[in-house]
């Protein structure tokens, strides 16, 4: 039998030379599980996901514990980020209380978690569509004063559970209004995995259109039908290079029974290493770091790549 190494390189045109990886995992990926997962994990997982050459880790996320118990140790997490690694460790914050708690554990970069449909807005934000900013330009702005750079997440672009189809002027609108208020980035989430390449270009396009610099346009995939890769692929052809992924397909969705998470982080590697897309990342130290996890979470790694790799 024939050893799997690394994919054999063949690009294509049309696609951009290096694409920024923003790694998920320990906050978007564990913020799922039901037992509590130590500190001392989750640092050693960040730190393991640095050294393998992720650029950008999510670390934690400081809402109130009650809401999130898994993150409520994100101080501790944050006392022991590894130092001068070259990584950025962004947090989500949820209104200014979370900024100021974020501030004091040291982060320098922010993200804040929005809603392109009314359904979501109401029962995770507890606000409407129309009054969501509210909530979060204040914290913008704040962000923006002290020359913290903010990242603005769309949920449910694509597909809602209570809605389906979600109207993509909508999902450009929430986007504008992000992008107004001091945004420096965004990332489009499909939260129950539900799009297809078609809708990816589409909006994208519908964005270009609408002076939304694609530049500043990330893209957030889930796989519940499989086409997070395909979607993938299709943002690229479209000009994003960020794309969200979790180490090993750590987290799911809780809108949809047959949500199978977040599109692994070493699947979305060993593709764009196959297409000559520069990444900087190592799939072997990754593949590694997503099976020690998998060990420590007692249950096979959802990745493709670490089951082929590891068996």
């Amino acid at each position: 039998m024939i050893e799997l190494g690394l994919p054999t390189r063949q690009p294509m045109t049309g696609l951009p030379d290096r694409v920024t990886i923003w790694e998920v995992g320990a906050r978007d990926g564990l913020q799922n599980e039901s037992a509590v997962i130590p500190a001392s994990v989750k640092i050693e997982l960040i730190n393991r996901l640095a050294a393998a050459g992720l650029p950008v880790v999510e670390a934690t996320s400081f809402v109130r514990p009650e809401w999130v118990p898994q993150l409520a140790d994100a101080t501790e997490v944050m006392a022991q980020l590894p130092k001068d690694s070259g990584t950025r460790f962004p947090v989500l914050v949820p209104n200014l209380r979370g900024l100021e708690k974020a501030r004091a554990a040291g982060a320098t970069e922010i993200a804040v978690f929005a809603s392109a449909t009314e359904s979501f807005a109401r029962k995770n934000l507890n606000r409407t569509l129309e009054n969501q900013m509210e909530m979060f330009g204040p914290v913008i702005e704040a962000a923006a004063e002290q020359g913290i750079p903010v990242r603005g997440y769309v949920s449910m672009c694509f597909g809602d559970p209570w809605e389906g189809s979600v109207d993509p002027q909508t999902v450009v609108d929430v986007c504008r209004q992000l992008m107004m208020a001091g945004c420096a980035s965004l990332s489009l989430g499909d939260t129950i995995g539900v799009a297809t390449p078609g809708q990816i270009k589409n909006i994208v396009s519908l964005l270009r259109t609408a002076d939304v610099d694609v530049g500043a346009i990330g893209v957030h995939f889930h796989d519940t039908y499989g086409q997070a890769l395909a979607n993938t692929l299709a943002a690229l052809e479209s000009g994003v290079t960020t794309v969200d992924s979790s180490a090993g397909g750590l987290g799911g969705c809780p809108y949809a029974k047959s949500a199978t998470g977040n599109l692994a982080t070493e699947d979305l590697v060993w593709m764009l290493d196959g297409l000559g897309v520069t990444t900087g990342v190592d799939l072997a130290a990754l593949v590694q770091t997503s099976a020690w996890l998998a060990e420590i979470l007692g249950r096979s790694s959802p990745s493709r790549v670490v089951r082929a790799m590891i068996g």
